[in-house]
């Protein structure tokens, strides 16, 4: 068979969007997930999303890294796929309900309320979320924050200047982490701005990763280095984090951008 897929991208994270309400397609698999996502071989992207009926939502979201394995959360395809529906919808994922709308600065995703306990990371033992007495050279005493997906947040003074791409994978797959964590590096420029670099799990240093904005952001007012709403600058441009509250939801807008469609032969991936 012959199937339809929508490539699109925010900040240049990229994404091959399958659309499984318009054409019936046979069940995703991590192998041929992780083909699609081949940039040699296969179409090419960070991430592969697939989309399907919900019961209790407009819409339901998979979502495969680069890798072929199956993550709970996306901001950015969230935001891609706002963009798609072109209105206020409720988005079913893994990590639960989110809802999108159209913004002045693109796609508002509202990213639902982060979770610090150590358990809900999740983290290999307990300990101390917000000042995690740990360590792997100089990136020190992360914060953790799960947003829909696992987050280690290291704020520093200089992020470019860290090795992401070879303590990244390290950190990725450290045992304290049992199911794997994203690497953020961030630096405080203003009260209003953050730097960040993100190593995201199973998918390798990216130019932008939505949650990893948003788990910066919280770690960053968690320790009220920064005011409630900022602007995170990543390597693929801005997003506009607000979390207004420490028992209110987490707010993410930016630009998401289709890029082309086409089509391709299913079992040539299969």
């Amino acid at each position: 068979m012959r199937a339809e897929f929508i490539k699109m991208h925010g900040l240049g994270n990229d994404f091959v969007v399958l659309d499984a309400r318009a054409q019936a397609l046979p069940e995703m698999t991590p192998a041929m997930a992780s083909a699609l996502a081949d940039r040699h071989t296969g179409i090419g992207c960070d991430q592969l999303i697939v989309l399907g009926a919900a019961d209790n939502a407009d819409i339901a979201m998979r979502i495969f890294n680069h890798d072929g394995g199956e993550v709970e959360a996306c901001g950015n395809a969230t935001r891609a796929v706002g963009l798609l529906l072109g209105k206020p919808a409720t988005i079913r994922t893994a990590g639960g309900l989110l809802h999108v709308a159209p913004a002045d600065a693109g796609i508002e995703v509202d990213m639902g309320q982060p979770r610090f306990d150590w358990q809900d990371i999740p983290l290999a033992d307990p300990m101390d979320t917000l000042d995690m007495p740990v360590g792997w050279e100089a990136l020190e005493r992360p914060v953790a924050v799960n947003v829909g997906n696992p987050h280690a947040v290291f704020l520093v003074p200089d992020c470019d200047a860290v090795e992401l791409e070879r303590l990244g994978p390290v950190i990725e797959n450290d045992p304290l982490f049992p199911q794997r964590v994203n690497v953020n590096v961030a630096s405080i420029e203003t009260r209003s701005r953050i730097r960040l670099r993100v190593w995201e799990r199973g998918a390798g240093l990216t130019r932008a990763c939505g949650t990893g904005a948003c788990a910066t952001a919280v770690a960053a007012m968690r320790r009220k280095l920064v005011d409630r709403a900022v602007t995170v600058g990543l390597p693929g441009g801005d997003l506009h984090i607000a979390w207004p509250s420490d028992d209110a939801s987490i707010t993410m807008t930016g630009p998401a951008i289709e890029s082309y469609r086409g089509s391709f032969e299913w079992d040539d991936y299969a």
